[in-house]
């Protein structure tokens, strides 16, 4: 993906675009980037490697000249809705599955590459989700649903109502101001390479890549997921649920 916010990643299909450019392009970008292409080519002279990028290669430089704006994210390994867009599915083979998910009937599995300093908008997914770091580091931030209302969910019937409206960068508290005590209800959890965390399903998170980082996640569906039958169920249950909240606090004061 392209960003058209620097190094943040937002929900808005408005602030990112799909870019198609080959896995070596991007490994190529990420070497240049780490200063290691250099060393690499002088290393490798005698021995016949190290060639010039090719002619794809070259017509995708122009998307590669900004490392901050490009983010190989959520590349399907796997994906049960949808075999066309797994791009990445050779690399099936080589991922060993968590002992304690054995059994479970995976979403989709996903591969994460960050070359520079990656920053994900704050958002919620609708399935269960088990991030492992592969090598470098993220530092995730988390929420419980519970906190909803200090981060400001998207309107439902938008492209991106699972992302809060308030910005990572430069939060804007006149408009938003019960998000100043957004920080007061989170956790803030460090990845490092092996490590894993899960993300329960409707848990807001943030996430924080260091340069050249890379994680594979597990995306599988909750028993209550499961058994909703239409696209809004999960919607109007959240809706029921804030609403009894609601009167609970109310009647409890």
């Amino acid at each position: 993906m392209m960003s058209s916010t620097g190094h943040v990643f937002y929900g808005d299909l408005r602030s990112h675009e799909r870019v198609s450019i080959p896995f070596s392009t991007f490994m190529h970008s990420c070497k240049s980037y780490l200063g290691g292409l250099n060393a690499a080519d002088d290393s490798s002279k005698d021995k016949g490697i190290g060639e010039e990028p090719t002619c794809s290669e070259e017509m995708c430089s122009a998307s590669l000249e900004n490392s901050e704006q490009l983010y190989l994210a959520q590349v399907s390994i796997l994906n049960t809705e949808n075999k066309e867009r797994c791009s990445l599915e050779v690399l099936k083979e080589d991922i060993q599955e968590p002992i304690f998910l054995k059994g479970r009937p995976f979403s989709s599995i996903n591969f994460w590459m960050s070359r520079a300093h990656m920053r994900s908008s704050t958002h919620y997914d609708p399935h269960h989700n088990l991030l492992c770091v592969v090598a470098g580091c993220k530092k995730v931030t988390l929420w419980s649903p519970s906190a909803s209302p200090f981060l400001y969910p998207m309107p439902v019937y938008g492209e991106a109502s699972n992302h809060s409206c308030v910005s990572i960068e430069e939060p804007d508290y006149s408009s938003y101001t019960r998000a100043k005590y957004m920080k007061e209800y989170s956790e803030r959890v460090v990845l490092n390479c092996g490590d894993a965390l899960f993300i329960p399903e409707g848990w807001y998170h943030q996430v924080d890549s260091d340069d050249l980082t890379i994680a594979i996640n597990f995306w599988w569906k909750s028993r209550i997921m499961t058994e909703m039958l239409e696209h809004m169920d999960a919607y109007y249950l959240r809706r029921i649920l804030r609403s009894e909240d609601w009167w609970i606090q109310r009647w409890t004061k």
